[in-house]
């Protein structure tokens, strides 16, 4: 009787660990609401939960009632589990989907306990079948592998979940399933699958859980670092993700553009600042839609903007900026209270070269920027071009300083 009611205590360690990171995922979830998954991920830590001590503890005591009422929590569970990781990145299978999959277990369990009777196919129902569920998650989440450190650590833990369910079942029960309740209960096959779940849940709830904190401490990084009128980043924002383009050493790769709205305070004078402002949302929407994967857009402040090309050199710089330029020239402007009018820009562009920091890389192409305007506006100027340039390449050396050490 003591030995069964430790085996019993024991068992029901992996149920209790599993409403506890329950009970966090709802926590988290009240505290950001907007992460959906974080409450199927609550719900499905609770309904496994329930399954488990249905079938620990025996309740109800009808072995066909019992086995179909567990049978329904732990499906519904792996499901609710399945798509809230999915969810998270935007993969969900849908409700209909997961309503075909939940109807299909309970009509395999059903099968296979009233008409005819198999502990083994339901062992194998079960198992094979939340192995292939947590299997396909994988998959469709494989992006995560190249992703970041969080996000590679959740890949890989679902991945050894879902397929640890194939070879511990054929291991531990083969095809001859204890022959009594009481056997079943002191298997081999049941002891593994409790520590298994235990030990897997456990660190996938945690790789979940370090998931989530991560992706709300990307969105605070993002808030600060965007500016909220063009949904470009800001100063900080750009100027902070362009510093990893620059080596300890001072060289790099990559090209800086900037950019700036010819006759913005007219425009501001004329259609006032929501006129102006209109015009900035405009022309953030215009150079981000253009530039190419991978670029850096931001807002320097007011109407400058800076556009930063990774391993660009200076030609495909000139012919990008050019590209931006006459996408913004051909477009027509909503400005409130006045219909729509032309606007048009001016752009200076730098690359790096060897000494390089971003004060001296920003200088060469606000000097290019500013050969722009004078020379009439509404056209680009790049590091290379005529004596001017070259004259302004050594005021901005001059200027910035010796190169580091």
């Amino acid at each position: 009787m003591e030995g069964a009611i430790v085996r019993t205590t024991l068992a029901l360690i992996g149920p209790a660990i599993l409403s506890v990171f329950g009970i966090a995922f709802l926590c988290s979830w009240m505290i950001e609401r907007k992460r959906g998954y974080l409450l199927l991920l609550a719900a499905a830590c609770a309904l496994f939960a329930f399954g488990a001590g249905c079938q620990i503890l025996y309740l109800p005591r009808d072995a066909g009632l019992n086995a179909m009422i567990s049978g329904l929590f732990y499906t519904a569970a792996v499901l609710l589990a399945v798509e809230g990781i999915l969810l998270r990145s935007g993969r969900a299978l849908g409700w209909a989907v997961n309503a075909m999959i939940l109807v299909g277990f309970m009509t395999l369990l059903w099968y296979f306990f009233y008409v005819d009777r198999n502990l083994l196919a339901r062992v194998y129902v079960q198992n094979f079948g939340y192995g292939l569920l947590l299997l396909v998650a994988a998959i469709r989440l494989r992006a995560l592998a190249r992703g970041r450190y969080v996000d590679r650590a959740l890949f890989w833990v679902l991945l050894a979940f879902a397929v640890q369910f194939f070879p511990r079942t054929l291991l531990t029960i083969g095809l001859s399933p204890p022959a009594t309740a009481a056997a079943f209960g002191n298997s081999t096959f049941w002891q593994l699958l409790q520590l298994s779940l235990a030990v897997f849940g456990s660190a996938l709830c945690l790789a979940i859980l370090s998931a989530a904190t991560a992706d709300v401490i990307a969105d605070l990084r993002l808030e600060r670092d965007v500016d909220p009128l063009t949904g470009v980043l800001n100063r900080r924002g750009i100027e902070e993700r362009i510093a990893s383009h620059f080596r300890p050493s001072g060289a790099g790769s990559g090209s800086l553009i900037l950019c700036d709205i010819d006759h913005f305070k007219q425009i501001n004078d004329a259609h006032g600042h929501d006129g102006g402002d209109a015009v900035l949302r405009k022309i953030g929407d215009l150079l981000q839609g253009e530039a190419r994967k991978g670029d850096l857009v931001g807002r320097m402040g007011g109407e400058e903007f800076a556009i930063f090309l990774p391993e660009a050199d200076l030609r495909e710089a000139h012919e990008c900026s050019e590209r931006l330029r006459k996408a913004i020239a051909t477009t027509m402007f909503a400005v409130s209270g006045a219909g729509e009018r032309r606007v048009t820009a001016s752009f200076g562009v730098s690359t790096i070269e060897p000494g390089d920091g971003w004060a001296r890389l920003y200088k060469r192409a606000d000097m290019r920027l500013y050969e722009a305007k004078a020379a009439g506006r509404n056209r680009t100027v790049a590091s290379s071009e005529g004596p001017l340039a070259a004259g302004a390449d050594r005021r901005a050396r001059m200027e910035a300083g010796p190169a580091p050490l």
